[in-house]
């Protein structure tokens, strides 16, 4: 049992020693070979400093300097594109208050005039997705709590300058009155709002090559994750997929295809710093004030320094561990070494001297046989007998 604790106990030591050989990271690279910082694009703005697809959201993220913002449109039933995630109302806005017997209709069935009565911020004061509504300042608070629902064309005002943005499209119920026609309403917006065409991801695949015929200039992206071939084929010019659907190897591949990736959500600093070292082109994320503070992606190591790192520490643990065994051994040592002494003492000689002043017939017996062994054992002298009797033997 022993030698079986023994060789289970060595074999999990030596599992820990080869564990290093085993991990593999991006970060574990030469400093030379860092790829550029990825741009950060603001998921629906800055949704941990206002509430999302808000005018206010958008102007946060053009204040924190973000490369770009994601948004989702949808036509309102009267025609007018606005900003708005979810199929109904019912998450971000008040419109179980306001119109509590269309509270699960489809968002777009609603007219702008309808739209333009909810409040879009008071949920994000009351549930604080993200933890942060206590940070804002008085301001902030005040300015959070009156927000309405926001135009396309409310949004691209605040952002046209300087800002790149990703567009991502619902489908619009076959009873709406644009079903068809919604996309070329929506680039009407953006056309006449002045933005480069440069610096819009055009993400639907809907009338994909009408886009191309009536705005050039619009980065082609796609959310599906096809094979560097066949993205060219469709005039594909970047990705936008969610970080856990791709691994570094296909970055790499899209990268030498001269395909950019954009990964979404990223909100750690970490795994944001995972994706900096893997070479990720940018990232769209809920966190952009705090990405934008990273100047250097975190535990950056070269391999030498890493080896280095491990085999110090194996070489620590080892001469720990031996060092228990030494101290255990000194400290502690083996039965046989303790009980030296009464292993000279047989069976008889060691019941005897439990029997405390006793007298019975029984321990005379075990006296008289106690003498013979020892005089067999070649003691001369009793002397050494550490028991007492009743007659003081």
């Amino acid at each position: 049992s022993q030698m079986l604790m023994f060789t289970a106990y060595l074999a999990v030591v030596v599992a820990l020693y080869l564990v290093p050989l085993a991990i593999s990271s991006p970060c574990i690279m030469e400093k030379k070979a860092l790829a550029p910082k990825p741009a950060i694009l603001g998921h629906r703005g800055a949704p941990m400093l206002a509430p999302e697809n808000t005018l206010m959201s958008f102007q946060k993220a053009v204040e924190q300097k973000v490369s770009g913002v994601q948004a989702d449109v949808v036509l309102s039933y009267d025609g007018v594109p606005f900003l708005m995630h979810d199929k109904t109302l019912r998450r971000t806005t008040n419109v179980e208050e306001v119109f509590p017997e269309r509270a699960y209709e489809h968002c777009s069935m609603f007219n702008w005039t309808d739209l333009e009565k909810l409040n879009a911020g008071e949920w994000f004061l009351q549930n604080d997705p993200f933890w942060t509504a206590g940070s804002l300042s008085r301001a902030d608070y005040l300015e959070a709590a009156n927000q309405s629902v926001c135009k396309l064309e409310d949004m691209l005002e605040v952002i046209k300058d300087n800002t790149s943005l990703i567009l991502n499209f619902q489908d619009l119920p076959a009873a709406h009155p644009y079903y068809s026609t919604y996309i070329n309403i929506t680039l009407e917006t953006i056309l006449a709002s002045g933005i480069r065409q440069q610096a819009v991801m055009w993400l639907p695949d809907t009338e994909r090559q009408l886009v191309r015929q009536v705005a050039p200039g619009f980065q082609q992206t796609s959310g599906l994750k096809l094979d560097a071939e066949r993205l060219r084929e469709k005039g594909i010019v970047k990705l936008n997929l969610r970080y856990t659907k791709v691994t570094n190897e296909e970055v790499r591949d899209y990268t030498m295809a001269n395909l950019s990736v954009n990964l979404y959500t990223v909100n750690e600093p970490w795994l944001f710093s995972i994706l900096w070292c893997a070479g990720v082109p940018s990232v769209t994320s809920d966190s952009s004030h705090l990405l934008r503070k990273v100047p250097f992606p975190i535990w950056l190591m070269p391999p030498d320094e890493y080896h280095l790192i491990w085999i110090t520490s194996d070489l620590i643990s080892f001469l720990v561990i031996v060092g228990v065994f030494i101290f255990q051994k000194e400290e502690y040592p083996e039965p046989q070494w303790r009980l030296g002494s009464i292993r000279t003492y047989n069976p008889e000689q060691i019941m005897l001297s439990a029997a405390v002043r006793r007298s019975s017939q029984d321990v005379k017996i075990m006296k008289e046989k106690l003498i013979f062994s020892e005089i067999n054992n070649g003691v001369e002298s009793t002397d050494e007998l550490s028991f007492c009797s009743e007659n003081g033997f």
